[in-house]
């Protein structure tokens, strides 16, 4: 497999911060295409009758450069805003090398993405790493441009 260097190209070479600049920005735009893919995908559907939407499974999103986030938060019942901030702070604070893991820690968050009792899935996590290729690409263009390479 190749390196993460080699994926975008031997450009960055020149500017050794290029790479990083790349994998940084190129996770935040994963991470704000999630949150628009759950939000076209789950919250802009019509709700099942008796559901109260809160926004927690939007919320519950999660990163970390140690260990995958885990299914294991129940849902409050009450409105939970979205904030990507930490997210964010765990992405900026990662070193070139690491691992970064984002999941989701809604309890339900599978049922979701793969559907159960009837509903239909909405894969929007899926959808998401597809495009991860796609994303490197465009920041690495634009993060060239930027730098005049």
């Amino acid at each position: 497999m190749a390196s993460f260097a080699a994926t975008v190209g031997d450009w960055c070479l020149k500017v050794p911060i290029a790479v990083e600049i790349v994998f940084k920005e190129a996770a935040q735009e994963l991470v704000s295409q999630l949150d628009q893919l759950l939000a076209d995908e789950v919250y802009a559907k019509p709700q099942p009758p008796g559901y109260k939407r809160t926004g927690f499974l939007r919320a519950s999103l999660m990163a970390s450069t140690s260990a995958m986030p885990t299914l294991s938060r129940d849902n409050p019942g009450v409105a939970v805003p979205p904030d990507l901030g930490d997210v964010i702070l765990v992405i900026n604070g990662a070193d070139l090398g690491d691992t970064l893991y984002l999941g989701y820690t809604a309890s339900y968050a599978a049922v979701v993405a793969y559907g159960a009792n009837g509903t239909r899935p909405r894969p929007w996590v899926a959808m998401a790493a597809q495009r991860w290729q796609m994303i490197v690409d465009q920041k690495a263009t634009e993060i060239k441009a930027r730098l005049g390479l």
